[in-house]
């Protein structure tokens, strides 16, 4: 949404711009440019809040990430940073790594509630997740863990560039979300201490935080150290009744421990280089304290019901079954020179381990009569994920003529990932290697009140899937491996007007690319005779989307507007399959549409009050075309589901400066319901098809509470649905596997932070 006009400086990934698109938004002082450049630019801390008071022209608000600075009334789109604040209020209500996004990103879906983002998605499509520019989870097995993988109090901001990106190659569907760790901003030790408990009433349910973060800042160089360990309890839900534990992995009953590590200095003339190096470690993993009872959905349900009744958890554990698990560890090196031929050079290489488990399950494919008799085999699928990364990139402003920008560079990728079942060592998807060479080059000029922008991006990748053989549910049927190139130029192009000192207006035309999740449709093949080379589901994903929109903002206030229309000729939708209720891949085309309200009105110096409003929609078709050649995809006639497609959006937040050390911010959340229905008749073979969906909305209250103590520190209160709310999460109440999960209740938290 758009930031406060009160605060000073906002920063953003850009990277290359490419597939972005940006409505203003400004982060506080200690999460702007500054920040990023917090090694050679110091704030006292007193007069930062004083800033955060002054009004700022938003063309003032500048645009910093890893790669390319840009104002951000020069960026054709529409672009969202979460500031700092907004994150520690949402830390007030909850440690859920993804509430934040939920709360402040217009077209970002509600959250889960769970270790799983199932259904968290951006504009109706999955994003490309990164934590300091690098990728988190794999698109060769998108396991929806990628959203739980650091501890939100170390992240500085979150920059969310809307819309499909190709700006960091692969995965960004419905957007990049970068994950920006803190900086040192203060010259000297800074050490805070963050302690928290939080409770919904029953003894079980209770949970509590504790972290430490040790900061020093001297002229040339800086160090940051945080680490902080996280224990929850069971959830209850509005009724009081305890919530089931999620299939795919649960927040509650579990423990989280972080470390992370980042330390650089600046050397050269005038400190115009920098080297800067970074370790991060998070695991949450659950306790085993309980186990799901399944609950029932009413008389149609299988088995039938009288009365309704969602999952709930009981005491107890599955004989010989391991706890759930995120598991990410990343090690960063970056270089910048600020006048490298003329220009500013940023190498960024990484690497990243990623494990996660989920719970125990006997569904159909699972079993192997071979092992167990059928329908008595319980097992645990486990996806490992390595990947390592070289990107580069060079800017020169004022290339020939005054205000004509180049950026360019090239980025390197290889990815693995594969997925096994823990318990009894099967493999389920086997191992798969990515390898992208990915050149880019983008040009924007500045021309008075103009700023045209376009850019290409040229992906050359390799997948190579070794031979494997299927599980018993799949027929045990051999699968001749071998290799896919993806050879794809991805263009992009973009024009700013600003007119006049309050107003602007912007289109835009980008490209992203993906991978359909690999892993999926290779689990699933249970014909003989297939190849790797041979299997459509595999080809990827191409999204294109125009969008349009404007800006006003006054000395006050502020409002954007913003259309998009997102196509891929050969998308992919999620559908639940009839059989094992699993999550099965759709291959058609998809059409994407929506619009995204923003404002904010400073009202006085103690009132301020934010909002913003989502509607999206979205069709696809009943059938994709048949490889035989016997017919063709079918037309858009398949509406998108809450699988894919956010209910429209309304979300709110006052905040109340009520004394000079004292201020209480009000928030709420509305999801609309939603009824959505298609049909449609193949003329190939008279063959007929229809989908129906019908979800209710609810709306959510929060409410947080600071006290400034001075010296002695901040002590804060937070009530998460503060009227105890009963309701279904909407992902939810679309019948799946064991899915029928009631949203938490009232939970109230207190913190404790002190810094010295």
């Amino acid at each position: 949404m758009i930031k406060p006009l009160t605060a000073a400086i906002g920063s953003i990934l850009l990277a290359s711009a490419f597939g972005a698109h940006a409505r203003g938004g400004a982060t506080g002082p200690q999460d702007g440019a500054a920040q990023d450049a917090g090694t050679k630019d110091t704030q006292d801390a007193k007069d930062a809040r004083k800033k955060e008071k002054t009004p700022v022209e938003l063309g003032q608000v500048i645009v910093t990430g890893t790669r390319s600075p840009k104002a951000i009334d020069e960026i054709p789109g529409a672009i969202t940073v979460v500031s700092k604040e907004e994150i520690q209020h949402t830390l007030l209500v909850t440690e859920d790594a993804t509430a934040v996004l939920a709360r402040s990103v217009p077209g970002y879906a509600e959250s889960s509630q769970a270790m799983s983002n199932t259904g968290e998605t951006l504009r109706g499509r999955i994003p490309l997740r990164l934590f300091d520019g690098v990728p988190q989870g794999s698109p060769l097995r998108e396991g929806t863990r990628n959203g739980t993988f650091t501890d939100m109090g170390i992240v500085g901001r979150v920059e969310v560039i809307n819309g499909p990106s190709a700006s960091e190659g692969i995965g960004a569907a419905g957007g990049i979300i970068n994950y920006i760790s803190k900086v040192p901003t203060k010259m000297g030790n800074e050490t805070t201490l963050t302690t928290r408990y939080q409770t919904q009433g029953p003894r079980d349910s209770g949970g509590w935080k504790v972290g430490m973060t040790f900061a020093r800042k001297q002229e040339n160089y800086d160090l940051l150290v945080a680490g902080s360990y996280i224990d929850r309890g069971i959830t209850y839900d509005g009724n009081g009744r305890r919530i089931g534990l999620n299939t795919s992995g649960s927040l509650a009953d579990s423990t989280s421990k972080n470390l992370f590590l980042k330390g650089g200095f600046n050397f050269g003339q005038d400190n115009d280089q920098r080297l800067q190096a970074s370790y991060s470690r998070f695991k949450i993993e659950g306790k085993g304290d309980y186990v799901q009872v399944l609950g029932c959905r009413g008389p149609t349900d299988d088995p039938p019901c009288a009365v309704p009744r969602t999952n709930t958890s009981e005491k107890g554990h599955i004989f010989g079954s391991k706890d759930a698990f995120n598991d990410f560890k990343q090690y960063n090196v970056q270089y910048t020179h600020d006048r490298f031929l003329g220009g500013s050079l940023d190498l960024n290489a990484y690497k990243a381990d990623q494990a996660m488990r989920y719970l125990p399950e006997n569904t159909e494919d699972k079993q192997d009569p071979l092992i167990a008799p059928l329908g008595t085999l319980y097992d645990q699928s486990e996806i490992d994920a390595h990947k390592k990364g070289l990107r580069t990139s060079w800017t020169r402003p004022d290339l020939f003529v005054e205000g004509l920008e180049l950026h360019t560079g090239v980025d390197f990728v290889r990815d693995e990932a594969q997925q096994r079942l823990a318990l009894t060592d099967r493999l389920w998807v086997p191992p798969m290697k990515y390898k992208s060479t990915a050149p880019y080059a983008q040009l924007s000029w500045d021309v008075g009140p103009l700023t045209l922008s376009a850019g290409y991006r040229r992906e050359d990748d390799k997948l190579t899937v070794n031979s494997y053989t299927t599980t018993y549910y799949n027929n045990r049927v051999f699968v001749q491996g071998g290799s896919l190139k993806y050879k794809e130029n991805l263009k992009n192009a973009g024009v700013i007007w600003r007119i006049g000192s309050e107003w602007s207006v912007y289109g835009s035309y980008s490209e992203g690319f993906t991978l359909p999740n690999i892993g999926i449709p290779l689990r699933n093949i249970n014909v003989p005779g297939q190849s790797v080379s041979r299997i459509r589901d595999l080809e990827p994903i191409i999204f294109k989307n125009d969008e349009f929109g404007f800006n006003w903002h006054g000395d006050n206030a502020a409002f954007g507007a913003t259309h998009y229309i997102s196509k891929s000729p050969f998308g992919a939708s999620l559908a639940v399959d009839p059989h094992t209720s699993d999550f099965i891949l759709s291959r058609a085309p998809v059409r994407i549409e929506g619009t995204e309200l923003t404002g904010e009105w400073r009202i006085s110096e103690a009132w301020k009050a934010t909002a913003l409003y989502s509607h999206i929609t979205g069709k696809t078709a009943f059938w994709s075309a048949d490889p035989a050649g016997r017919y063709g995809a079918g037309g858009l006639n398949k509406p998108l589901g809450v699988l894919d497609i956010n209910p429209d959006k309304f979300a709110w937040a006052v905040t109340w400066n009520f004394l000079p050390n004292a201020d209480a911010t009000l928030g709420a959340t509305t999801l609309a319901g939603r009824h959505v229905s298609g049909h449609d008749t193949r003329a190939y073979d008279g063959a007929t098809f229809s989908y129906e969906e019908k979800t209710h909305g609810y709306t959510l209250f929060d409410l947080g509470v600071n006290y400034d103590l001075g010296r002695d520190g901040k002590l804060s209160l937070g009530v998460e649905n503060l009227f105890d709310k009963q309701y279904i999460l909407s992902w939810s109440q679309l019948a799946g596997y064991q899915n029928y999960w009631a949203g938490r209740g009232r939970v109230t938290s207190l913190t404790y932070t002190i810094t010295f």
